[in-house]
């Protein structure tokens, strides 16, 4: 079985009234529907099986939509081909190419800025907007396989997508023998152009199928509005049941956040009586502990006062004893011995010798005086080392 490759170039007709405007990216775009390759369908003696558009047909998402099919040199192109580009780029794409009822639907996309760039986009959105026919041609590589029946002859596999241009009133594309081809990897390939418009029978049957399902839609609308309307009310119904049971739940939880808010108001309530009677209880018992504390420290405080009273009398007492004794040893004036202390009093009454205190009026020498009597002590020294004797007990 022999295979080679081709160039398939298939004509249809795409539908310019359903054009739209759209807006995306911040551009003007116009949108028209078209159509390509019914299932199994055979043109040229070539068929091209539904499995095999299965496989194929998604190449053809966003490939170029070129004013014509390219040509260098008298010579096909690739759309994607830099100098393709260059002559047939008048900003138009496709793209949202699917496949649905057995056939091969796409958009063709187009700038409107980049297209009134060029005198072929002009003429372009011209027949756009006064909805003159505007034919598609796509162009896709497939290899032919022989099928070995006299019709069809051949079956197309490996199927694959490069562009899907726009004809404006013009006849397909260069034929085979017209000499023109297409060199793919170096190789030229012969080119095989055909058109679904003039396949009148099977346009036929996909518009017999289409309004056949079409009528039948048709007849089954009422049912399917009896059907759509039961189904309705039935939600509905549902809808009205639930919104009962809502406002039915809505209104026990308002009774028990009433009932929550009653029971709150009132424990807070509680809450402060409370706390007024801990607050009056605390102060009840400090005031109760002062008067204790204070009536018990009271006779403590008087003893304590007693004390000190009798024992700054005995020290009086002591000291009125030293005093007396310092003068009358003749040793200091009473002023000068009531202003030493006890210690220093203590010091001066001890240097008094025994026996010595009699004689300081009668019994003293005549050529002996208190002064001489005392006069190898030095009151300073006394003083301070009475001071002295004090700071180390």
């Amino acid at each position: 079985m022999t295979q080679r490759q081709a160039r398939i170039n298939i004509r249809s007709l795409a539908n310019s009234k359903a054009a739209k405007k759209i807006r995306r990216n911040g551009r003007d775009l116009m949108v028209i529907p078209s159509a390509t390759l019914p299932d199994d369908v055979v043109m040229n003696g070539i068929k091209y099986p539904a499995d095999e558009i299965e496989k194929g047909f998604r190449t053809l998402e966003r490939t170029p939509a070129p004013f014509g099919h390219p040509m260098v040199n008298g010579m096909f192109v690739s759309a994607r081909d830099p100098e393709g580009i260059n002559i047939g780029w008048v900003g138009a794409w496709n793209e949202n190419v699917r496949r649905e009822n057995g056939r091969v639907f796409l958009d063709k996309v187009i700038d409107v800025e980049f297209a009134n760039q060029s005198e072929n986009g002009r003429r372009l959105l011209d027949a756009i907007n006064t909805g003159k026919p505007i034919h598609t041609s796509t162009g896709l590589l497939a290899d032919l396989m022989e099928t070995g029946e006299d019709e069809p002859k051949y079956a197309v596999c490996n199927m694959f997508f490069d562009h899907d241009a726009i004809l404006l009133d013009e006849e397909g594309a260069a034929t085979p023998d017209q000499g023109v081809g297409m060199f793919v990897n170096g190789k030229q390939i012969e080119v095989i152009n055909s058109s679904l418009t003039d396949m009148w029978e099977e346009q036929l049957d996909w518009a017999l199928d289409s309004a056949a399902r079409a009528l039948e839609q048709k007849q089954r609308a009422p049912m399917l509005e009896r059907l759509k309307s039961v189904i309705m009310e039935a939600l509905s119904m549902g809808r009205e049941t639930s919104r009962e049971q809502e406002n039915a739940d809505m209104a026990i939880d308002e009774k028990k956040v009433a009932d929550l808010e009653t029971r709150l108001e009132e424990q807070g309530k509680t809450l402060a009586n409370l706390e007024k009677t801990v607050t009056d209880a605390i102060g009840g018992i400090a005031a109760s502990i002062t008067n204790a504390v204070t009536a018990a420290i009271a006779p403590m405080a008087t003893s304590v006062e007693a004390l000190t009273n009798a024992q700054k009398a005995a020290d009086d007492a002591a000291k009125l004893v030293l005093v007396n004794k310092v003068v009358d040893a003749g040793i200091l004036s009473k002023e000068a011995a009531e202003g030493l202390t006890p210690a220093a009093l203590t010091e001066l009454a001890n240097k008094v010798k025994p026996g010595k205190a009699a004689q300081l009026n009668a019994a003293l020498p005549l050529n002996q005086s208190v002064e001489d009597e005392f006069k190898d002590y030095d009151l300073n020294d006394i003083v301070n080392e009475s001071a002295t004797k004090k700071e180390t007990v």
